[in-house]
């Protein structure tokens, strides 16, 4: 990286006339291009869409603010003639695509757009990070990071892929205490220099293998979240390639390797003890006792949460007790947190069928531990596999399924999937867009 760059730490850097290409003009690529032109710098950026209302208004906006706006298929299928110094990306954006290799065979830089707000906030007084990624569970565990937080007293946001961009609440002219950021692997991809106080993956299974090149590929760059970390490495022990993670990350010195575990805690743990979320980790006594952080009453009224809603909440637990959040507020925070939508959301009964929305289980990994919350389920399912295999989910949710209605581009994959592993289960397979009222043909529904 040349001296230049490497002094692009904070926003009062040297910024101006640095020649910037943003790619997409969506959430990230807007809040990316606007702070640039407010440092100085020179922006192009490109997008695809042309014409809707919401993008006329964005590319007027910028355009007043002084960036060069060109919307189209052609100016985002090569690259500019334009001399670039600084490629800014939206996570969209594979690196396959023809301007990003491009970039990377000239060895332009290509920063995400969260590698551009750590660069850019204040020298003096930056809120922390807080940083979590994972297959699955990463928007729950952050809000209940930022419930955990607020109840200490701190104000404190969850941000990234949940809620406000990262440029937003870096720009917010009223300062954060502790930012609470969502890492996708697309945005971990193009960053290089976070520095969060603590990190967590909370597990990795295979999920956008289009995207990546390969599950070793998505892997690694879950991987990234824990270099730099200053204070905590959170890992999952029951999912060993996050132990790895930690052991090869380039951390600042002194950082710990702090697991969470839905079974008993070892020394520098989070775990479970009957039904108490138990600290052995950030506490002085920790080889023989333990501080209570919570109690399963405290995750679900009824006593019984589901074994991810523990898992996540004992990551939220080591992420703020690392921090120095007394015990006391993790237990507050966890009972005030409520859960967001579409993340196995119960829906009112009709008869007795229970309905579940569990849509933002977009990947198998995610699915396996829906269809683990209930006995009997019907499953509703389609959509795009992004190169997942689905063969170990159907094996291990055989039981409990009565049927499946399937729908979407790899429907076809998924029932071949049932058809090899629970060929007893009816399937019915949607073949239209109609949203209408649909009956399954001969199929229980408990």
């Amino acid at each position: 990286m040349s001296d230049r760059f490497a002094g692009l730490t904070h926003a009062g850097a040297d910024w101006a006339g640095l020649r910037v290409l943003v790619t997409g003009m969506g959430v990230s690529g807007f809040a990316a291009a606007d702070a640039l032109l407010e440092l100085g710098a020179s922006v192009i950026v490109v997008d695809a869409g042309n014409g809707t209302e919401a993008q006329d208004e964005k590319a007027h906006l910028l355009e007043v603010l002084g960036a060069d706006v060109r919307r189209g298929a052609e100016h985002v299928a090569q690259w500019p003639q334009d001399d670039i110094d600084l490629v800014v990306t939206s996570p969209g954006w594979r690196p396959s695509q023809p301007i990003l290799a491009h970039a990377e065979s000239q060895q332009i830089p290509i920063w995400a757009e969260v590698e551009l707000a750590w660069r850019i906030r204040p020298e003096v007084g930056a809120a922390p990070w807080i940083t979590v990624t994972g297959t699955n569970g990463k928007t729950t565990t952050v809000k209940m990071v930022e419930s955990i937080l607020q109840a200490s007293g701190l104000r404190a946001i969850a941000v990234g892929n949940v809620g406000k961009p990262v440029m937003e609440a870096i720009l917010d002219t009223d300062p954060y205490d502790v930012l609470v950021v969502e890492l996708s692997s697309f945005q971990l991809h193009y960053s290089y220099s976070i520095s969060a106080l603590s990190s967590c993956v909370l597990n990795v299974a295979p999920d956008h293998v289009d995207w990546h090149g390969s599950f070793e590929e998505y892997a690694a760059a879950k991987a990234k979240i824990y270099d730099n970390t200053t204070v905590a490495c959170v890992y999952n022990v029951q999912d060993p390639r996050t132990e790895a993670m930690v052991a090869q990350a380039d951390v600042v010195e002194g950082a710990r390797a702090v697991g969470f575990t839905i079974g008993t805690p070892g020394l520098s743990m989070v775990g479970v003890v009957e039904d108490v979320l138990a600290d052995r980790a950030f506490i002085e006594d920790r080889a023989t006792s333990a501080a209570e952080l919570a109690t399963f009453q405290d995750l679900d009224s009824a006593g019984s949460p589901a074994p991810h809603t523990v898992s996540n909440a004992l990551a939220a637990g080591a992420l703020t007790r690392a921090v120095g959040v007394p015990t006391a507020a993790v237990q507050q925070g966890l009972r005030d947190f409520a859960p967001q939508e579409h993340r196995i959301t119960e829906l009112p009964v009709a008869g007795d069928v229970r309905f579940v929305n569990d849509s933002k289980a977009t990947n198998p990994h995610a699915a396996a531990a829906s269809i683990q919350a209930y006995e009997r389920v019907v499953w509703v399912a389609g959509g795009l596999l992004k190169g997942a295999d689905v063969d170990d989910l159907v094996a291990a949710a055989a039981s409990r399924l009565r049927a499946a209605v399937l729908m979407g581009a790899d429907a076809a994959q998924i029932e071949a999937a049932l058809r090899r592993h629970a060929p007893e289960v009816p399937v019915h397979i949607v073949q239209s867009d109609n949203t209408g009222r649909m009956t399954l043909p001969n199929s229980p529904l408990t």
